[in-house]
Order: structure tokens, then C-alpha cells, then sequence
């Protein structure tokens, strides 16, 4: 993709899309935990569990002595709820022994807690200290390959990638939008390149449009 049509998708993306973050959240170690049960689980889930969640552990404290088998009762609709459950209760614990209660604003301290990689650190850094971000998760690494933007599917090369040729101030905000892009048109399944708005400018959308016309 030229230096241009990067700048007319940003755009264009902008005009559909909110930039919100799409895991309901008060406080800081709250998007931290929503982040966690959002792996292998949709967002809609984990918005679905969380009042219940933090409505029974109302702070880090409780988290930290809460017994592990209730918060992976209360989470066990996001699966993989023994580990993310152990996770949560000893992220809190580490929270508060070690940053004071407060989720670091750096990738080296957010790497350091239970249950976090690269994608969630990201979020964190983008969405709560709004510090330039590339969250690369699934939706961002497959529409980015479509795009041109990136060519691997690995997640650690697309972020790279992508910190290459989008503006640090964008960064955050493209990464949200393509989640929602990515739900709503350039599905995994089935993209609807036929309807997509930006397939004047993405390869992949010129090619299966061509590959349609021809057949």
C-alpha cells in the first residue's frame, strides 16, 4: 500500500467506526482481567460476565483473597476458566505487592504479570495511558495481510509492521476499528468485498472482485 491509500483507509475507517475499546471497564486492572477472559472468547461473553465478576470482587483486594474455584465459577462461560482464573486472582496479588495497586505503563512490567502478552500489553498501554499501540489480534493481523500492510501471520511481525507505516497517534484507534471492520465486513470466513468500502484500495478486495467477474 502507498504512503497515501494508508492514510485514505485510516480515514476511511474513521468514518464508520468508533474507536472504543469493546470490553466494558471501570478501572484500570478491570480492562486488564476483561482482556484476559477475552482470549479464545468473544467480547459480547466477557461483557456478559464481568458485571457479576466485579460486582462480587468490587477491588483488587478482593480479587487477591478471593478463592480462585469462585472466580472460575463465576467466569467459566470465557473457557479456559482454571487458568484465567488462577491468572486474574495472581495478577491482583502481583498488582498490589508490587506496583502499588496501579497496572504499569510500561511493556517490561506488563509482560511480568500472570496471563498477559504482547496483544494485551498493547491495549493497556493504548487504551488506559493512551501511549502509541498496535494491539495484533486476530481481526488486525488477517485484515492487515489483506490490506498489504503486513505480510506474516505472525502477531509480534504485524505489530512491527504495522508501527511501521501507521502514525504512533493513529495506531490505537486503527487497531479498534479493524475489530469492528472485521466483524461487520472483512469477515474470516466469507469477506464481503462486494459491500466493502475500501476495495478500490485493498488487494485482496481487487482480486476477488476480479476473480467474480470472471468467472
Amino acid at each position: 500500500m502507498t504512503k497515501k491509500n494508508i492514510l485514505e483507509t485510516i480515514e476511511r475507517l474513521k468514518e464508520r467506526y468508533p474507536s472504543d475499546c469493546q470490553l466494558n471497564h471501570s478501572k484500570d486492572y478491570e480492562l486488564l482481567f476483561s482482556v484476559r477472559l477475552s482470549a479464545q472468547c468473544t467480547d459480547a461473553r466477557v461483557n456478559m460476565v464481568t458485571p457479576t465478576l466485579f460486582s462480587r470482587f468490587p477491588t483488587l483486594e478482593a480479587f487477591a483473597e478471593a478463592d480462585v474455584e469462585e472466580i472460575r465459577s463465576i467466569i467459566k462461560s470465557c473457557g479456559f476458566y482454571v487458568v484465567k482464573g488462577a491468572d486474574i486472582k495472581n495478577a491482583a496479588i502481583m498488582l498490589l505487592e508490587k506496583f502499588d495497586g496501579k497496572v504499569p505503563d510500561n511493556m517490561e512490567d506488563l509482560l511480568s504479570l500472570p496471563g498477559v502478552g504482547r496483544k494485551t500489553a498493547n491495549l493497556i498501554l493504548g487504551d488506559i495511558y493512551g501511549q502509541p499501540a498496535v494491539v495484533a489480534d486476530t481481526h488486525c493481523i488477517r485484515i492487515s495481510n489483506h490490506l498489504g500492510l503486513a505480510d506474516s501471520k505472525d502477531p509480534y511481525k504485524v505489530e512491527m509492521a504495522l508501527k511501521k507505516v501507521i502514525p504512533p497517534a493513529e495506531q490505537n484507534d486503527f487497531c479498534h476499528r479493524l475489530v469492528q471492520f472485521g466483524r461487520d465486513i472483512c469477515t474470516a470466513r466469507s469477506p464481503k468485498c462486494d459491500k466493502c468500502f475500501l476495495n478500490d484500495i485493498c488487494p485482496d478486495g481487487k482480486k476477488m472482485l476480479k476473480a467474480k467477474k470472471e468467472k
